[in-house]
């Protein structure tokens, strides 16, 4: 019988987690997998030692005020690993928790396997030689990342990105604008200023400036707003009606998603939601903008060319970026309206959008599957079937 450890720090590595389990138990239903477990990977029959939520902390003060906590978690998963050692461990993201408990497992003669790499290839690339120490494989969702590792001779293996797999290739508008109840004709532009609170007061009125000047521009010009929870949509609302508040603009909470894809353009914020609207062949406009002491640090710990995945991915300047000083109203309304007016250039992205799509759909779960099952010795993969 096969026996997989495996820890996933927050809700998203517990929906990569279900997916690399449903894909192990595919070819091994007896397979024991257990460790730190969300409700996903529980559904597809992992056994949690501790739940998700126990693990899943944001910021600095939340973490030290639950050390001692955390500690004790990691030392009592570590205890039972090496009492019931299984034939491979896997840490699903959550780095700061997963790599500790990865080295020692190593050192204990234990496979160890990293899912989802950190952003090691964009700043503190020091970790790189922690990582190399804890790990026995890497498993990154983009290319790029692999190439990294590659040149730092750590084992790795590109599995592709889930979401390319979630998203189809052909995105439907004309869907999407039924299913949030928009007008199937005229143009929309979608405004996603992030998730975070801090994001919303750094950008929400630039944004909604930017806006303003389209409209002046395009008259029939309708905006829409996808808002994470009930606070942000309160902000959100609190600086439109400061700023703007004859704006054509539909608010929604959540459905950011489907809000992209109605869009003829999108403004968003850095972050995932740029490879979404990729995903969905979306032209897009990337901003953003720290407190200026932050902005001034991260330029100095930050190494990379761009900032938005779609970039990055590509290796050279598709989608226009905008940070700190350069995101004003006028910069970010101007990229926007030579989307609207000149069609051409944004199906000539599409279509680039589309080869990128396609490169990243690789069937992630049964790739990540067959990495991790690579580690553990033939006799006994044979044995167990």
């Amino acid at each position: 019988m096969i026996r997989i450890g495996i820890v996933a720090g927050e809700a998203s590595g517990d929906l990569l987690g279900a997916g690399l389990i449903r894909a192990i138990k595919a070819r091994f239903p007896d397979a024991v997998i257990e460790g730190i477990a969300g409700p996903a990977m529980i559904a597809q029959g992992a056994t949690a030692l501790y739940p998700l939520e126990r693990l899943s902390v944001m910021g600095i003060v939340e973490v030290l005020g639950r050390f001692r906590e955390l500690h004790a978690m990691r030392a009592s998963l570590l205890r039972h690993f090496l009492e019931n050692p299984p034939d491979v461990f896997v840490g699903i993201d959550a780095p700061d928790f997963t790599l500790g408990l990865e080295r020692k497992l190593k050192d204990a003669g234990i496979p160890t396997v990293h899912y989802v790499s950190p952003s090691v290839w964009a700043w503190r690339q020091w970790r790189i030689r922690k990582i190399a120490r804890s790990t026995d494989l890497m498993l990154t969702l983009l290319p790029f990342e692999a190439r990294f590792y590659e040149e730092h001779h750590v084992p790795v293996r590109f599995v592709g990105h889930p979401l390319a797999e979630m998203i189809p290739p052909l995105a439907d508008p004309q869907a999407a604008r039924a299913a949030l109840g928009l007008p199937s004709r005229g143009e929309i532009v979608a405004l996603l200023p992030g998730s975070r609170m801090s994001e919303i007061n750094f950008l929400a009125a630039i944004f909604i400036q930017a806006a303003v000047g389209c409209a002046r521009q395009r008259p029939g010009l309708h905006f829409v707003i996808p808002l994470a929870t009930p606070a942000t949509r309160e902000r959100f609302t609190q600086i439109l009606n400061s700023v703007a508040p004859d704006l054509p603009v539909t608010v929604f909470e959540g459905r950011s998603r489907e809000v992209m894809a109605a869009a003829d353009v999108v403004l968003l914020a850095s972050g995932t939601a740029t490879l979404e609207a990729m995903l969905l062949k979306r032209p897009m406009v990337m901003a953003y903008r720290l407190a200026p002491l932050t902005y001034w640090l991260a330029k100095r710990l930050v190494k990379i060319p761009y900032f938005s995945l779609p970039n990055l991915l590509a290796g050279k300047p598709l989608v226009p970026e905008f940070i700190q000083d350069a995101a004003t109203p006028e910069n970010l309304g101007q990229a926007i309206l030579d989307y609207l007016t000149h069609p051409e250039s944004a199906a000539a992205l599409q279509e680039t959008f589309a080869g990128i799509h396609a490169s990243l759909r690789q069937g992630a779960d049964q790739q990540a599957a067959e990495a991790v099952l690579s580690l553990i010795p033939p006799e006994k993969r044979k044995g167990a079937m």
